[in-house]
């Protein structure tokens, strides 16, 4: 049996352009939400370890007037892939 392991996700800045200030609370939340659920079911990308100080999840297309919780858990998993593609960027 293997031992967990514990991650800690920092996320100082998450850009939402175009997501009004009403629902960015929401989408934050089902950002963490859906990326504690990725992290927990997948563990880690393959060839991470250690602190990431940037990652570009690349541009998430929805459609308008998407919920929320949509929206972050979209979000998440741009941001899971983005840490699958070697994490920090520029």
């Amino acid at each position: 049996m293997t031992t967990p392991r514990h991650i800690s996700l920092h996320i100082d800045e998450l850009v939402l352009h175009g997501v009004p200030a009403s629902q960015r609370e929401q989408v934050g939340e089902a950002v963490r939400v859906e990326l504690t659920r990725l992290l927990t079911e997948r563990g880690l990308p393959q060839g991470l370890s250690g602190a990431v100080p940037r990652v570009d999840a690349g541009t998430v297309h929805t459609r308008p007037h998407a919920a929320p919780q949509s929206l972050g858990v979209q979000v998440a998993q741009a941001v899971y892939a983005g840490l699958g593609q070697g994490g920090p960027t520029r």
